[in-house]
């Protein structure tokens, strides 16, 4: 791998620990976003002459709390500075310290809470911490949010400066603060998983650092709030669905849908882990969404699937919380339960939905209604469609390989 791209992928992969912990230390995210791009720069810089050190992301991490603090000298003196951050500082200079990813003393959830914090509006909250803990642009946000990149680049910046001028403490808050902000941190938490489980945009499928962010996060959330039912059904839906992440990805990276997947190796310690978290769940989205993945967690084959019960969660979960992504994934299940025909309708009817416009996923469930009808033709329109629309390479090439199997009569 070459060294800048060995940067990107490592700058990727540890951007949100780094910010993190320089926030710890300038008590700034908008400023410990810049350096940790400081620290990018210098990477991009030094490798191609070095060499790739052999702890990439222990360097990127020491690079940006040098930086922090030559920052904090440079404000304050050093003597009055280094009693208020104290600890943040003796732990700067030992980069590659041991992480304790069980740790609730953690500075990634004090990252999510911190931006999450209600001088921020709700939709804000959310963008900006996609982008500090999950690292995505402002195009993945965007389409994670179905609307503009500019909207959401302006959201960013705004929030950013915001948590400045409030001076937001960095913090795990308590009691009545910390259930205020929860919604939002377990949206953001969902919404972090979900890109790593299918990628919004580049070459692979899955962000496995992402998911493994997530499902730590939510863990540690479940041990701060065991009385509150969504948080365990927030963990028990990421461990339902990460159980899965092996069987997803054939040997060259390649997406392996659902109905094609070998269930062996989906992990069972993470099965009944979610099974377990379930049992504590309530009856809110994320506990309806966590029954549904369980659903397809006790089929032994595909063709057990019990989906009409999956048909009818999905129906509790557009009557809890409408929306036209819901409405879809509906579809699918009703198309599985009922047959193509009855679902086709469905679909038909989000077509119109202007937040659906862009959304790949749309023409590719169509595509695939069409084609178990027998209407080949219109089917690889669909799927054409829908390989135009996606920014994620392994998702644009097997949409292709649907259309040319239904060009060429060989559609399953």
């Amino acid at each position: 791998m070459s060294a800048p791209r060995a940067v990107e992928t490592v700058f990727r992969i540890e951007s949100a620990r780094i910010i993190a912990a320089v926030t710890r230390i300038v008590r700034d995210v908008g400023i410990a976003e810049e350096l940790a791009q400081d620290a990018l720069v210098a990477a991009l810089e030094q490798w191609p002459e070095s060499g790739v050190p052999e702890r990439p992301g222990a360097w990127l991490m020491a690079t940006a709390k040098h930086r922090a603090i030559d920052l904090v000298r440079r404000r304050e003196t050093y003597a009055r500075k280094l009693a208020e951050v104290g600890r943040a500082l003796d732990e700067a200079h030992e980069p590659e310290a041991a992480y304790d990813p069980d740790d609730i003393d953690d500075d990634l959830l004090r990252l999510v809470f911190t931006a999450c914090h209600p001088v921020l509006s709700a939709d804000a909250r959310i963008a900006l911490t996609l982008r500090l803990l999950g690292g995505l642009t402002t195009a993945e946000i965007a389409r994670a949010f179905l609307v503009p990149e500019p909207t959401i680049a302006q959201r960013v910046v705004r929030a950013k400066r915001s948590l400045a001028k409030a001076g937001v403490p960095f913090e795990v808050p308590y009691g009545p603060d910390r259930a205020a902000r929860l919604d939002s941190v377990l949206e953001v938490i969902y919404l972090i998983f979900n890109e790593g489980y299918a990628a919004t945009a580049g070459d692979d499928w899955l962000r496995p650092a992402l998911c493994e962010d997530a499902l730590r996060l939510a863990r540690v959330l479940a041990g701060l709030m065991p009385g509150e039912p969504e948080v365990h059904g927030l963990a028990a839906l990421l461990e339902l669905q990460a159980s899965r992440t092996a069987a997803r990805t054939g040997p060259d990276g390649q997406p392996v849908l659902l109905a094609d997947q070998d269930r062996a190796r989906w992990d069972h310690l993470l099965i009944r882990r979610g099974f377990t978290a379930l049992e504590r769940a309530g009856t809110g989205p994320y506990s309806l969404q966590a029954a549904i993945a369980a659903c397809h967690a006790r089929a032994v084959t595909y063709e057990e699937t019990d989906w009409a019960t999956i048909a009818a969660l999905y129906a509790r979960l557009a009557a809890l919380t409408p929306s036209p992504v819901v409405a879809l994934n509906r579809a699918v299940a009703v198309s599985m339960a009922e047959g193509p025909a009855a679902a086709l309708p469905l679909v038909d009817a989000l077509a119109a939905e202007p937040a659906l416009a862009d959304y790949h996923l749309l023409p590719s469930v169509r595509g695939d209604l069409l084609a178990r009808l027998g209407r080949a033709e219109e089917a690889r329109a669909e799927f054409e469609r829908a390989a135009a629309l996606t920014r994620n390479e392994r998702e644009r090439a097997l949409l292709h390989a649907r259309a040319r199997e239904l060009a060429s009569g060989n559609a399953p």
